[in-house]
């Protein structure tokens, strides 16, 4: 029988824990949430316990991913999957440098 359980890792991948953070840091950083904490005068401490949560659920995503443990993220994402939440249209959006070839 599966149960249902939630695991910390006192051992973790340093790169993992770079990564979490700098995603973290991606979603958060200078997105609305900027404007959420203005608007409902939301504390230091509270941002903190929602970043220190949201790179936890990354470090754990990215650690399955590194271990080929398909079968568990495709339990997270059965779970979480629900089809009335907020996102209703996902729109792939990506940052970062590329390299773009010289044109003559």
């Amino acid at each position: 029988m599966k149960v249902w359980t939630k695991v910390r890792l006192k051992d973790y991948n340093k790169k993992v824990y770079y990564i979490s953070r700098a995603l973290t840091n991606y979603l958060y950083k200078y997105g609305p949430i900027l404007d959420i904490e203005r608007k409902y005068n939301i504390s230091n401490e509270d941002l903190h316990k929602l970043n220190q949560y949201s790179a936890n659920r990354i470090a754990g995503i990215l650690m399955l991913y590194l271990a080929k443990d398909f079968n568990r993220i495709n339990d997270i994402v059965n779970k979480y999957d629900i089809p009335d939440g907020d996102c209703k249209e996902i729109i792939p959006e990506i940052e970062g440098y590329i390299n773009k070839k010289k044109t003559n």
